[in-house]
């Protein structure tokens, strides 16, 4: 799809966020279905992991031909090192895309009110309409003083002008009131809170400007960035391994060679036993391309089109040794 020439400017543009395991990624896989024929939108999407695997997720459900441009930023909060990763992202996905709505999805662990002060600078000033602000949050975690006491978890909150209960059918009854109290105690005044399951909510949500007042922005001097290890090569021996910590979490995180074949049953087993804050993964299997999605110890399998390689990315407090060897145990004989 060949965008015709035009100014950018005033781009309508939402950030979308929410904490690890909330719905981010299905919610604006919704959204997009929204989509008029016409239109173009553009999402940029933040990994707290060095792998980076959503973009390849996104990529194997909408396609440019369809008027859908995605960018990935992988490897921690992307307004970190003096902003630079988000900015090359950004300016490479506005200029190649054209859109007439952008979507920014942060890292479930990034820092919103940071992204909402890049995108508020003047660079962008003419060219980016910020509208609002979509947090999504799992209502049920309001009872675990590991989201409560994060001050990632209760930024979100803050600078939402829409609040999204999400996984409302799995909610007790007393779950409701208190994302309402919380909201209240935690919001803006303004805050609309609502509330939905698998991510699903009108796009219509999205107009209007945001209330959220953007912070002062100062960039420290830019560091030498690290390799990018989602696009670098992947050498002789078929993979490639890495790993990233932060805010309390850790991910590790592979990407394989697309001779490299998975048994698709021993897969699934080694997958549902994790016991994880998250995980996302693209595998080709013995059975076909799928998308794995792990939180709340559920596991959810969805079938691709394609994939161009094989990739997983782990968050946990913890990771275990024994991870790679089970994991490496699903590839078929001389995969």
């Amino acid at each position: 799809m060949k965008p015709s020439k035009k100014i950018i400017s005033n781009i309508p543009t939402n950030i979308i966020t929410g904490f690890l395991g909330t719905g981010k990624t299905t919610a604006i896989l919704h959204l997009l279905k929204q989509k008029a024929a016409n239109e173009r939108w553009a999402v940029l999407v933040n990994e707290f992991g060095e792998i980076g695997v959503d973009g390849s997720l996104f990529q194997g459900q909408v396609r440019e031909e369809q008027g859908v441009f995605i960018k990935e930023v992988p490897g921690g909060c992307m307004c970190c090192t003096a902003g630079l990763p988000m900015q090359v992202a950004l300016n490479f996905l506005l200029t190649r895309a054209q859109p007439d709505r952008l979507l920014i999805e942060p890292t479930g662990i990034g820092h919103p009110i940071e992204v909402l002060g890049v995108l508020s600078e003047d660079h962008y000033r003419n060219v980016l309409s910020i509208q609002k602000i979509v947090t999504l949050v799992d209502a049920r975690k309001l009872s675990d003083t590991r989201y409560t006491n994060h001050d990632t978890f209760n930024q979100q909150i803050a600078i939402a002008d829409i609040l999204v209960g999400n996984k409302q059918d799995l909610y007790r009854t007393e779950d409701k009131a208190n994302l309402e109290a919380y909201a209240r105690e935690k919001g803006s005044p303004q805050v609309q809170v609502m509330f939905t399951e698998q991510g699903i909510f009108a796009s219509e949500l999205l107009e209007g400007k945001t209330k959220s007042v953007p912070p002062h922005h100062h960039h420290l001097s830019p560091s030498d960035p690290s390799p990018n290890i989602s696009i670098e090569s992947i050498p002789k021996c078929g993979y490639l391994k890495a790993s990233n910590r932060g805010e309390g979490y850790q991910s590790i995180g592979w990407r394989f060679s697309p001779i490299k074949v998975f048994d698709h049953l021993k897969l699934i087993t080694f997958l549902s036993g994790l016991k994880v804050e998250r995980l996302k993964a693209i595998f080709i299997t013995t059975n076909g391309v799928f998308g794995y999605n792990l939180s709340d110890s559920a596991l959810l399998e969805l079938e691709l089109d394609d994939a161009s390689e094989s990739r997983i990315e782990i968050i946990s407090t913890d990771i275990i040794e024994n991870w790679e060897e089970m994991l490496f145990s699903c590839l078929v004989e001389n995969g």
